[in-house]
């Protein structure tokens, strides 16, 4: 179906606000190929709606299917593409903390078979990431996604990115509550929020339900937070411990303590202080040292959390930040398909094993979660269509992705468990061995990501294919480690927090690069991640799989009783792990064998010319720029209406254009601006114009006029000539708040009193 068609049959399915922001985002598509919009503000545009541009030169996947041909099927391209519009990218489709129904699930497979490679890949954050999606193809998937409730604003880009929790929350034995709701509820509140909208980086917030358990991985957030109940007058109250500031990166930081208890009602307002100080403070020249992490190394924790309380006692009441806990957990409850049972008999040993390691209890009697274990999380459209057939046979909409990149079925009546492992042992995912050594976490590496420098999909997929084959002879201790691997030293494969962690880099040997790993242990993947390990050394890629096997040994060989890995490293010394490095750091000269110079499922020569730019945040590009190209769309579209023959709905546009342009410029001086037309125009007369910061130099005040007689006369519908009069007035006023913008920047302004 064309674009045009997409939009009109699904019109009634979407809801109108995504179907709005998917309609502005085809406009800028459409503004960036005439050069209206400058690429910077199309990065950063596209980027909050989660397209990004990817690496293709290695486009492979390592279940053996090459991906370049599929994405450029002529094969011609023997030069990389110039522009975004010449190459696939990837489109990352937010899954908040991990929620999914049976038929989001099949219009994923759907767009996955239609727009990409018809494989879905499941991220360390709970997302979904489609590689090889040409750009033009973004907004028609956009609209199927919205028809099932699933938007990809703000996936990507200086924004929140997708919220994640722990995908037992409200099943599991341990947790103090289920944390699902909070979850909920920040996700929608911080989306699209003024305060969220001007930050220097990223921002990330997890929820766990506990705080012994991985699941939530808290520690490595800008925002964690961690299920607690409180007897507060002899009333139990639910809240939160709430962790500031934490992340893996290059150098990874431990979150720190905000507050050993905020009430659940002060859970958001306290979210949206620490956003809006981070907007505040955070740096935006050096994109290295823009994370919150900085923020709070710098001044303190002490300082920061005072801070925060100082910024919750300005902020204007909002009815959001408690409504969700008077409407309870409609929006996330989960009820179960069948009446609970218990499973008897004897089921054979592959039964078995796989019971053994993906399946858990859950703290409802006669009910289990089932793990899919997802091969470096990618599951094919196919695979996912029948996933979402066994979960209507099985559990209903009981669905979650999680953190290690599985796929997880929650309610599942015990005495389902054989017939539900034949199901998916029928499509080639019903193998054992979830969260143990041979399921490996990784990032893209250098498939598809432009900052990747060794195959880490590629040792990844190598060392689960060897693990394997060794699985049902490893000692339980060795089985139940940890490995994530990472491409660069970003740590998107969260390899600080494994067991045995490695990140890819490049070594020169006789004039040739070398792919290799660094080798990171110490890491701790229980308490939420509560130790982070170091890098220890280098050794070539070819050599990875024998350094697991010779620490896995030793291990196995010399630990305590009940001895963890983490504890065990510390106990031998990294010196211990260090000789162990440098006997397989030795590289084989070129002519003696030749495999130690290309990496893992690449029989090419290795390289690193062909890396490029990342696009993992974007340039930093003002929250009054975005505002103001928002302006200049809407602008457009009042154009196209007016050609549409509907005056009124044009006039009214234009309007509208003003005041986004209006309240985008008082911002910088009043943050606390609300959205009410009357409240724009007042705050920005008494501020800019009053104040003559907005007076043209040879207009004065005109241009401000425009917006003071378009809202006198909002109440009259426009016909054709006024209409045309509202757009020439309100791209006048659009390019004074430019200019005016320009004039602010090079004098700033003091904030006004608040």
């Amino acid at each position: 179906m064309g674009a045009l068609r997409w939009k009109d049959v699904l019109a009634e399915a979407m809801p109108e606000a995504l179907a709005r922001e998917i309609d502005i985002f085809e406009t800028q598509i459409h503004l960036r190929k005439e050069g209206k919009i400058e690429e910077k503000l199309f990065a950063e545009t596209r980027l909050r709606r989660g397209a990004y541009g990817q690496r293709y030169d290695n486009g492979q996947r390592h279940d053996g299917e090459a991906m370049r041909d599929l994405a450029f099927p002529s094969g011609a391209l023997t030069k990389g593409p110039s522009t975004l519009w010449d190459a696939p990218g990837m489109q990352r489709v937010k899954i908040p903390f991990g929620k999914l129904s049976a038929t989001q699930l099949e219009v994923l497979a759907e767009c996955a078979e239609e727009y990409s490679d018809a494989i879905l890949h499941v991220t360390t954050r709970q997302d979904i990431q489609l590689h090889f999606v040409h750009i033009d193809d973004t907004p028609d998937m956009m609209r199927r996604l919205a028809a099932v409730g699933i938007t990809t604003r703000e996936a990507c880009g200086n924004s929140v990115r997708n919220i994640t929790a722990c995908p037992y929350a409200g099943v599991c034995n341990d947790e103090s509550f289920d944390v699902a709701p909070y979850a909920h509820a920040a996700t929608y509140f911080l989306l699209g929020h003024d305060d969220t909208q001007d930050f220097g980086r990223k921002f990330k917030i997890a929820f766990s339900g506990c705080a012994d358990h991985p699941c939530g991985l808290t520690s490595f957030h800008d925002i964690g937070c961690v299920a607690r109940v409180r007897e507060v007058d002899g009333v139990k109250k639910r809240g939160f411990e709430v962790y500031v500031g934490g992340g893996l990166g290059s150098v990874p930081h431990p979150a720190k303590l905000l507050d050993a208890f905020v009430p659940e009602e002060e859970l958001l307002p306290t979210m949206q202080a620490v956003c809006r100080l981070f907007s505040r403070f955070g740096e935006r020249e050096n994109r290295a040292r823009a994370r919150l992490k900085f923020v709070i190394k710098k001044m303190g924790i002490e300082e920061f959390t005072r801070l925060v309380a100082e910024e919750r006692a300005k902020l204007r009441e909002d009815p959001r930040w408690t409504s969700f806990l008077e409407q309870g957990d409609g929006a996330v409850r989960e009820t179960a398909l069948k009446p609970p049972s218990t499973l008897e008999g004897d089921h054979g040993a592959r039964f078995e094993a796989w019971r053994r390691t993906n399946v858990r209890p859950q703290a409802q009697p006669g009910y289990a979660v089932v793990t899919v274990k997802l091969p470096l999380g990618d599951m094919t459209s196919d695979q996912a269509r029948a996933l979402a057939t066994i979960a209507r046979r099985f559990v209903g909409d009981s669905l979650r992705l999680t953190v290690e990149q599985n796929f997880a079925f929650r309610w599942v009546t015990e005495a389902d468990l054989p017939a539900l492992h034949r199901a998916l042992d029928e499509i080639g995912l019903g193998e054992a061995g979830a969260n143990t050594i041979t399921d490996i976490t990784s990032c893209p590496g250098t498939d598809t990501c432009k900052l990747g420098i060794s195959s880490s999909r590629g040792l990844s997929s190598e060392l689960k294919r060897r693990l394997t084959v060794l699985e049902d002879r490893l000692d339980p201790a060795a089985r139940a480690l940890h490995i994530k691997a990472s491409g660069c030293f970003n740590a998107c494969g969260q390899h600080h927090a494994a067991d045995i962690g490695f990140l890819g880099v490049s070594r020169n040997v006789g004039g040739r690069r070398v792919p290799h790993f660094q080798v990171v242990v110490g890491g701790e993947w229980a308490r939420n991640a509560g130790t982070y390990g170091l890098a220890i050394g280098a050794i070539p890629s070819k050599n990875v799989p024998e350094m697991v096997t010779r620490l896995a040994d030793r291990f196995v060989a010399e630990r305590k009783e009940g001895e963890t890995f983490s504890a065990f490293i510390q106990r031998i010394g990294k010196k211990e792990v260090r000789a162990m490095v440098d006997a397989l750091a030795p590289v084989p000269a070129y002519e003696a064998d030749r495999s130690y110079y290309s990496d893992w499922g690449d029989p090419r020569e290795y390289s690193i010319g062909d890396m490029g730019v990342g696009e993992c945040a974007g340039e930093v590009v003002p929250y009054v720029l975005m505002s103001l190209a928002a302006a200049e769309r809407e602008v457009f579209e009042a154009q196209v209406l007016l050609d549409e023959g509907k005056p009124a709905e044009a006039g009214q546009r234009a309007f509208r254009a003003m005041l986004t342009a209006a309240r985008a410029l008082t911002r910088e001086r009043f943050p606390d601006i609300g959205e009410q037309p009357a409240e724009i125009v007042s705050r920005f007369r008494s501020e800019l114009v009053d104040t003559q910061l907005f007076h043209d130099p040879f207009a004065g005040a005109k241009f401000a006029h425009y917006l003071f007689r378009a809202e006198r006369e909002a109440e009259k519908p426009d016909d054709a000539e006024s209409a045309h009069q509202r757009i020439e007035e309100a791209q006048l006023f659009v390019d004074a708040s430019h200019q005016c913008y320009e004039r602010l920047v090079q004098a700033p302004a003091p904030v006004a009193a608040q």
